[in-house]
């Protein structure tokens, strides 16, 4: 992964101001990705994309990520951390892009669904179909090829089997046991929503340096974020002593 200047961060984070959550989503999926076309990023298997969010976030802002929530059962707060490069490497699935299913004469090919189908099908009135019916390869019954509507339910439990087993990071969710009543709770990481408000609060942290910096020095904002952050910050302190 290339790692991003300061002036390309805050360019990404500039453009996700005025996006929503799926914006904001494919604007560091490009970071990440910037080898992979705009276009094709919305169509890879979503844990590939947690992965590279993953990936990203351990680049940028380390490996330790601290996450809280309240117990479910008691509500007490809990706090623990998570390994971001860890989780880029066992999120990323097997490089598939489509599993097969074969069962009582039925030979299924199923495509890994993109965060582009899972948009798609929200807002259908039934997504849960309109998922099938958009990742369906093929389907053949006993050499006749049928529609996604007509695959029986078994079928359509070993297609969600499969695609868990090909892509397990389309789904994180976290069971952590409460320190207090010992109940576990089960939550979602949501990796774009996380890495999107660490964004925020040091794209807004780098500009008040340059604010500083260019009314002490005269600096342009180019020049101050070329310098490296140890630099900047001793600047900042050279700053504070006069």
């Amino acid at each position: 992964m290339v790692i991003t200047g300061a002036a390309e961060l805050l360019a990404a984070w500039e453009a996700g101001l005025g996006e929503a959550p799926v914006g904001r989503a494919l604007l560091l999926h490009r970071t990440a990705r910037p080898d992979v076309g705009a276009e094709r990023l919305p169509a890879l298997p979503v844990g590939e994309r947690e992965a590279d969010l993953f990936a990203l976030r351990r680049a940028l802002f380390g490996e330790r990520m601290q996450v809280r929530l309240a117990c479910g059962a008691c509500g007490e707060d809990m706090e623990f951390d998570l390994d971001a490069g860890e989780l880029a490497g066992s999120l990323g699935g097997r490089g598939e892009t489509a599993v097969r299913v074969q069962q009582d004469g039925w030979d299924v090919e199923f495509r890994l669904p993109g965060v582009a189908d899972l948009t798609a099908a929200t807002r259908a009135a039934d997504p849960r179909s309109a998922l099938l019916a958009r990742c369906l390869v093929s389907a053949v019954r006993d050499g006749t090829a049928v529609t996604a509507g007509e695959l029986p339910a078994p079928v359509q439990r070993r297609i969600v089997e499969a695609v868990e087993a090909a892509d397990p990071g389309a789904d994180l969710a976290l069971n952590v046991a409460c320190p207090e009543c010992g109940q576990a709770t089960r939550a979602e990481l949501d990796i774009a929503t996380y890495l999107w408000t660490e964004l925020d609060a040091w794209a807004r942290d780098v500009l008040l340096d340059v604010h500083l910096l260019a009314t002490a020095y005269g600096w342009s904002e180019p020049e101050i974020l070329a310098l490296s952050p140890t630099r900047r910050r001793y600047y900042l302190e050279l700053c504070a002593d006069v």
